[in-house]
C-alpha cells in the first residue's frame, strides 16, 4: 500500500507493509480494507494494494524460503559444507552439491599479491552469471560475494560489483575464478545444501 500526501505541489510517496494473522488454521476468503484519516487535511491517495502468503515480504512473488529447505540427514539440518583451493590465472573450479536442487553460493577470494581493478573475476559454467570487482586488490584483502545475505563486501565493508551473485547447480557444477594473470589467491566457497521445499503457496 502506499500513501500520497499533497502540500504545495510536493508529492510523496510511503510504502506501508503490514502482516494479517489468522486466529485459526483456515483459508482465507476475503478481508476487508478500510482506511481511516484523522487530524489531518488535503489529499490522500491510496495505490497498490497488494496482498502476498507467506512470512517473507518481497513485493512481487514468494520468497524462496518458502519453496526451499535444509538437506536433512536422519532428520537433522545438515552443515554448509566448505571448499578451498588456490586460484593461478584462471582455473576452473568443480563444487559438488550433494542437495535435490541449486543453491547459493558464498565465496571469498583472498589475492596472495596486489590485483589491478577488474582483474578479478567469478563465473558459472563457461562464462554465464558473470561477477566481476571493479575496484583494485591489496594482498590478503578479503572480499566475499554473499549470495546468502545478498552482499558484497571488501574487508567487511560494503563494495561494489558488476554482475550476478553466484550459485551452484545440484550434484555438480563448474565455477570460473579468474585473477590477474601469473598472480594468484586463496578461494573459500560455501554451500548451504537445499532440497524443493513443496508447494509454491
Amino acid at each position: 500500500m502506499r500513501l500520497s500526501g499533497r502540500k504545495m505541489g510536493n508529492v510523496a510517496f510511503i510504502r506501508l507493509a503490514e502482516v494479517i494473522n489468522k486466529k485459526q488454521d483456515k483459508c482465507v476468503t476475503s478481508i476487508s480494507v478500510s482506511p481511516i484519516i484523522s487530524d489531518c487535511s488535503g489529499t490522500i491517495y491510496f495505490t497498490d494494494l497488494q496482498l502476498q502468503e507467506g512470512s517473507a515480504l518481497t513485493g512481487y512473488a514468494p520468497h524462496t524460503e518458502k519453496l526451499l529447505t535444509k538437506s536433512q540427514d536422519d532428520g537433522v539440518d545438515r552443515e554448509p559444507v566448505w571448499f578451498n583451493g588456490v586460484v593461478r590465472s584462471k582455473e576452473t573450479v568443480i563444487v559438488c552439491n550433494l542437495g535435490g536442487t541449486s543453491a547459493g553460493l558464498d565465496i571469498s577470494v583472498y589475492p596472495k599479491s596486489d590485483m589491478a581493478s577488474d582483474s578479478i573475476e567469478l563465473a558459472q559454467g563457461v562464462g554465464g552469471q558473470r561477477v566481476r570487482f571493479p575496484s583494485a586488490m591489496k594482498a590478503d584483502d578479503e572480499i566475499q560475494l554473499l549470495a546468502s545475505t545478498r552482499e558484497c563486501l571488501k574487508n567487511g565493508a560494503a563494495e561494489k560489483k558488476e554482475g550476478f551473485y553466484q550459485y551452484s547447480a545440484a550434484w555438480d557444477s563448474k565455477h570460473i575464478v579468474k585473477v590477474e594473470k601469473g598472480k594468484s589467491a586463496r578461494v573459500l566457497f560455501e554451500l548451504q545444501e537445499m532440497e524443493d521445499g513443496g508447494e509454491l503457496l
